[in-house]
């Protein structure tokens, strides 16, 4: 695995777009969900967070049970987004442009260039291009890719949950499987993806009653207190859902008891999540639609920083340091949300590329 830390989440879950209710116009349907947008963003901000914290979780145990609970839902609440918006995709030409347009190009464009960057932080001259072994952040649009392609299979299967479910178990009990498009976290992380597609707009609207907010806070501190404690007691590394059990030194028969343990506490932290985003406008809210220029494009931060160690400074290690250290984290991904940063790196992040692809005669024939 090609991996340089443990990056676990992703852009972008979804077009920010709200579902049609019935009797709703096309024009309206047309219109960002502010609450989408707003979970995308504070999402993308623990990423960036988790990944600050990374170098400081051997000195504290409070810091690394923290990171515990962040990766135990931020990865799932962003891959149920995403299933979510792919509900509609089935293989529709239109559809098929965007796929590739929105996620195979940027995942070889930002790999590639993600490899010759580390190069110089890692001090490795001689490291190859992989197009099939993901760097870093850009496992997650590999991920994407392969998730969204087999969306017309779960639309059409009699239990899809429980199938996705079945096939990440077995994944935890396979160590063979390859590096090839990092295979083995898009498995285990299937069942969220299909989570997503099986929910409807009513499903968001039940975790965002005030019964449901008003539980989120006592169920996140007892989250965290289970994780303080479990910090010397568990490998943490099960969250990342990154290698099989047999590769965390345990049991075969872990891994399908893992896989249902942890489905059931990532989806109850990410509906205490989701019922604690904000469904109205804020100051952040036209920032979720910039999410993916955030997540790709912070690594090159979080890698340029540990390049010099950053973690080594002596006022870090103190609890003052660590807000800092937080907070200069959230700034630094927000910064990279804001429209000036999006208009500098649209052409690559959303490219138009109409002269790859024939013209669709359907299309066509409507628009005339």
């Amino acid at each position: 695995m090609r991996s340089l830390g443990q990056a676990q989440a992703p852009p972008g879950a979804g077009d920010g777009k709200a579902a049609a209710p019935a009797g709703q116009t096309a024009r309206s349907v047309k219109q960002r969900d502010a609450f989408f947008d707003n979970a995308k963003y504070l999402a993308i901000v623990l990423v960036a967070i988790g990944h600050a914290w990374e170098p400081l979780r051997d000195e504290s145990r409070t810091v690394t049970a923290l990171y515990m609970v962040v990766y135990a839902f931020h990865m799932p609440a962003f891959i149920v987004i995403s299933g979510y918006f792919s509900r509609s995709f089935d293989a529709a030409p239109g559809r098929v442009k965007r796929l590739v347009t929105g996620v195979a190009v940027p995942y070889i464009v930002f790999e590639t260039a993600y490899t010759f960057f580390t190069r110089w932080t890692d001090n490795e001259p001689g490291r190859d291009i992989s197009l099939l072994d993901p760097l870093y952040l850009t496992w997650f649009l590999a991920a994407l890719f392969i998730w969204r392609l087999t969306t017309p299979i779960w639309r059409v299967v009699r239990w899809p949950l429980p199938l996705a479910l079945g096939i990440a178990m077995l994944a935890t009990m396979t160590p063979t499987i390859g590096k090839d498009l990092d295979l083995q976290r898009a498995l285990q992380f299937l069942p969220y993806f299909v989570l997503g597609l099986c929910l409807k707009p009513e499903h968001f609207a039940l975790v965002r009653r005030r019964a449901v907010r008003m539980l989120a806070g006592p169920v996140f501190l007892g989250a965290v207190v289970v994780a303080w404690w479990a910090v010397p007691r568990m490998n943490y590394a099960w969250f990342f859902h990154r290698t099989s059990a047999e590769q965390l030194a345990a049991p075969v028969w872990y891994g399908p008891v893992m896989t249902l343990a942890l489905f059931a506490c990532s989806t109850v932290l990410a509906a205490c999540f989701l019922s604690l985003v904000p469904g109205r406008g804020t100051w952040f809210t036209a920032l979720g639609a910039g999410t993916l220029y955030g997540y790709l494009l912070h690594g090159f931060v979080i890698q340029a920083a540990n390049k010099y160690h950053w973690s080594h400074l002596d006022w870090v290690q103190e609890p003052l340091g660590k807000i800092v250290v937080t907070l200069i984290a959230g700034a630094v991904v927000t910064a990279l949300c804001t429209p000036p940063v999006r208009r500098v790196f649209r052409f690559v992040m959303e490219p138009k590329m109409d002269w790859a692809f024939r013209r669709d005669p359907v299309a066509d024939a409507k628009s005339r």
